[in-house]
């Protein structure tokens, strides 16, 4: 199973809302989201809440593939996000995101009984290539799988 197929079987959100996850490494992880007018906002574009879900859906893809080994002692979670609307998002967008320190380092910490935290950078494009949408997702590895 792809780490988007095991997303999609077990977050509901990223399901409901269709998300295709496009590439998934252990750097950067690429998810777009289909133009859908269930999910439109008032003037016809993706609802902010739908770009959110869908950035922090990437983020997630990204430190699944980055930390996957580390399942078995430690918690992927979400500490907080920041995100910023920049131009109007009208039909698909994408959100590629992107491990913000070295996944050797975080581990380090982990090994050490530390509870690392990392952030994630996101940014949200629509198809003519423009920036819609800037996000940071901070993320920690709670000890204790």
């Amino acid at each position: 199973m792809t780490i988007g197929e095991m997303l999609a079987a077990t977050v509901p959100m990223a399901r409901t809302l269709n998300l295709e996850f496009l590439e998934t490494t252990a750097e950067r992880a690429v998810v777009s989201l289909p133009d859908q007018g269930d999910y439109h906002n008032h003037v016809g574009g993706p609802h902010a809440g739908a770009m959110f879900t869908l950035g922090e859906s990437a983020s997630g893809a990204v430190v699944l593939a980055a930390f996957g080994e580390q399942l078995a002692q430690a918690v992927p979670l979400a500490v907080r996000a920041e995100i910023a609307y920049r131009k109007l998002a009208m039909g698909p967008v994408t959100a590629t995101a992107t491990l913000g320190r070295p996944a050797a380092e975080v581990v380090a910490e982990l090994d050490e009984g530390r509870r690392p935290e990392f952030p994630v950078s996101i940014e949200i494009r629509r198809e003519d290539g423009a920036v819609t949408g800037e996000m940071t997702v901070v993320w920690t590895l709670r000890p204790g799988g």
